[in-house]
């Protein structure tokens, strides 16, 4: 069985979204999240990263990589196109931009604002950050102008991490200028799915996210 270590107010949701969305059985081992201002890699799991997740001999943390192995391992067809759709690409697009580009400057902003709390000292580089983060939403907003998901008329794996990318966003005050985002956020989770995954980790706030992955 999957064994998934995670912790409230983390990247781990992602996971136990997915997981939910698909019916699979998994064991949550939920663990205290170890905010940190200088080590890393301090957290009570098998990688000292959250989430981890355990299948089997394989041990591996990042949310995206979890992913891409639980739908490729145990998905049979669901949350994703198949390789050879013409919307694969943009599924592949969207399932990385959601950590790499758009959670990226939130990930600055957290770091100093939650965990240093001296962002009083760094005015420009919060403020680089809060509109690098802007125009990585923008791009997001606009991809979402007149449809649904991210990817073609179906929901998919790529909205769940884009997703709580979007709850981090929200708490920061950066989808202001994003008028189609909050329309697509309140949609995504009211999934029944994620409704189950918040029973299990809260969300709120979801700023404690910068120590996961």
């Amino acid at each position: 069985m999957l064994k998934l270590y995670a912790a409230p107010r983390t990247r781990a949701v992602r996971i136990v979204w997915l997981l939910e969305e698909l019916g699979l059985p998994y064991q949550l081992e939920v663990v205290d999240f170890l905010p940190t201002t200088s080590s890393f890699f301090i957290q009570n799991t098998p990688t000292g990263k959250l989430p981890t997740l355990e299948d089997g001999a394989a041990v591996i943390c990042e949310s995206g990589a979890m992913v891409e192995h639980i739908l490729e391992r145990y998905g049979n067809g669901r949350l994703a196109p198949p390789d050879g759709s013409p919307d694969r690409p943009y599924y592949l697009q969207w399932l990385h931009y959601a950590e790499s580009t758009a959670f990226a400057p939130l990930g600055v902003v957290i770091w100093l604002t939650v965990y240093r709390q001296d962002a009083a000292d760094h005015p420009a580089l919060v403020e680089d950050a809060r509109q690098r983060a802007a125009t990585a939403f923008s791009f997001v907003n606009d991809a979402l102008e007149g449809r649904a998901y991210l990817v073609g008329d179906a929901f998919t794996a790529a909205d769940i991490m884009m997703g709580f990318t979007l709850l981090a966003a929200r708490t920061l005050g950066v989808l202001d200028a994003c008028p189609a985002l909050p329309a697509y956020l309140e949609r995504i989770c009211a999934r029944p799915a994620f409704g189950r995954a918040l029973e299990k980790l809260p969300m709120d706030p979801p700023t404690g996210a910068t120590g996961s992955s």
